[in-house]
């Protein structure tokens, strides 16, 4: 194909795109149009954690999360494991027996469909831990570990935790490494940078000819014959410019990163993430005074399971990331992110569920340093990638709160889709026309929120 690529956005799913197009499948004629530098809208901005732990009413998701860490893995071995992924886990806790019988349901049915094994133990002398770096040695699959077990296993849990799951096959990575080793082989491939906003695309005989970028010096016409719409948060608003409708919405998500000095969180901890849902452990006199306060009363009301934590760097550093999405109501995206006041603090106080250390840090609570974006979802949270109903015009969005741990797989099914490659078995839940076309993919009805985790 020698007509001209312009892919809209330049965030790790727009170079993932690039990537796979142009040092993959040989295109050399592909332009990335971004007003900002590559990665610096969302992308760099995540907890940059992946897994491939996903129940669901069939294997696309841990199908295509399995595809897109082997291919995660294959770049590490070929660099040098230059994005620094590492197999700690995810460590989902628990001190509720109907919390524990849920994650053990989910952990059998992502098993039946390509996770890896579940392994039961009483006993710490049939665990196997994960190094802190590299990738070998891991076992797939969840290890739950019971009772005692988990908390000889992670001391720092609660006391009162019952049922700890470790996720085997996942673990974090520099994302924004990742990104830019991924535009580096793009840009030695022909792949081209152009500084500018979408502003309109055209078409000519049902088909894409034109896409308008706004510069500094002006509005220009640039001639294409492939539109790849990938603008994370802005990707409903760019589809409408082809007059395409998409039930796509947008989450405002937040982390906090602080200097842990105090070292509560071990360094070779695996990514924590405390499953119950909890009301905030306020003092007698602090919940009395949110109680007087009709605007603060919120604050007292049942927090969602989720909140998580987990080191952040590595040698000498002390950083810890935090996350938790406490409020999911759909927003319309702004930058830069507004600002909550009270998110250092209800996160704070929510890790104490789950690493009671933390609680050390209430009296004097560190300097917040709290940045974050907008996952972009469907309604059932699987992802858009593929051809719209304009000729020549593709998606690749929706990945949600999984774009990092997604991209590999998700840039090489789109570059598939364009150059006519034979698709994979989970191309077909991803369709961005399954929702006017239910013969796709009739299996969509049976995707709801239980399935994510």
């Amino acid at each position: 194909m020698s007509e001209r690529v312009v892919i809209c956005g330049a965030g790790i799913a727009g170079i993932s795109a690039a990537y796979f197009l142009t040092a993959v499948y040989g295109l050399s004629n592909v332009l990335v149009v971004d007003e900002r530098p590559p990665l610096s809208l969302t992308s760099d901005k995540s907890t940059e954690a992946y897994r491939n732990f996903w129940p669901g009413p069939d294997d696309a998701m841990v199908a295509f999360m399995n595809h897109s860490i082997d291919l995660m893995e294959a770049l590490a071995r070929a660099h040098d494991n230059r994005f620094l992924m590492n197999r700690r886990g995810y460590l989902y806790a628990t001190a509720r027996s109907d919390v524990a019988e849920q994650l053990l349901a989910a952990a059998h049915r992502a098993a039946a469909l390509g996770a890896g094994p579940v392994r039961e133990h009483a006993s710490t002398a049939t665990y196997q831990s994960s190094p802190p770096e590299g990738l070998a040695g891991v076992p797939d699959g969840v290890d739950v570990l019971v009772g005692r077990a988990a908390r000889e296993a992670f001391p720092f849990l609660n006391p009162a935790t019952t049922h700890a799951f470790h996720v085997r096959r996942a673990g974090w990575l520099s994302a924004h490494q990742l990104g830019m080793l991924l535009w580096e082989k793009a840009q030695e491939a022909g792949a081209r940078l152009m500084q500018g906003r979408v502003v309109g695309v055209d078409t000519q005989a049902g088909r894409v000819s034109h896409v308008h970028v706004h510069t500094e010096t002006g509005t220009h016409p640039v001639e294409a014959a492939i539109f790849v719409n990938a603008a994370g948060p802005f990707a409903g608003e760019v589809a409408g410019m082809l007059g395409v409708d998409l039930p796509l919405f947008c989450e405002r998500h937040r982390k906090w990163m602080f200097n842990d000095h105090l070292r509560v969180l071990p360094r070779e901890a695996p990514l924590v993430i405390w499953a119950d849902p909890q009301r905030l452990p306020w003092r007698p006199e602090e919940r009395e005074a949110i109680a007087s306060e009709p605007e603060m009363r919120w604050l007292l009301d049942e927090f969602p399971p989720g909140v998580h934590v987990r080191p952040e760097g590595a040698g000498d550093s002390t950083v810890v990331l935090l996350l938790w999405a406490y409020h999911t109501e759909p927003v319309t995206p702004t930058f830069p992110l507004p600002e909550d006041p009270f998110f250092p603090e209800i996160v704070l106080r929510g890790i104490t569920a789950a690493v009671p250390g933390f609680r050390r840090y209430w009296e004097r609570m560190p300097r917040p340093v709290v940045d974050g974006g907008y996952y972009t979802k469907t309604p059932e949270n699987l992802p858009l990638i593929g051809p719209l109903p304009v000729e020549g015009a593709y998606i690749i969005a929706a990945l949600s709160g999984y774009g990092i741990m997604a991209a590999c797989a998700a840039g090489e099914l789109l570059a598939k889709h364009v150059v006519g490659e034979p698709l994979p078995s989970y191309a077909a839940a991803f369709h961005p026309q399954r929702y006017t076309r239910p013969e796709i993919y009739p299996e969509l009805a049976a995707w709801n929120a239980r399935w994510q985790l």
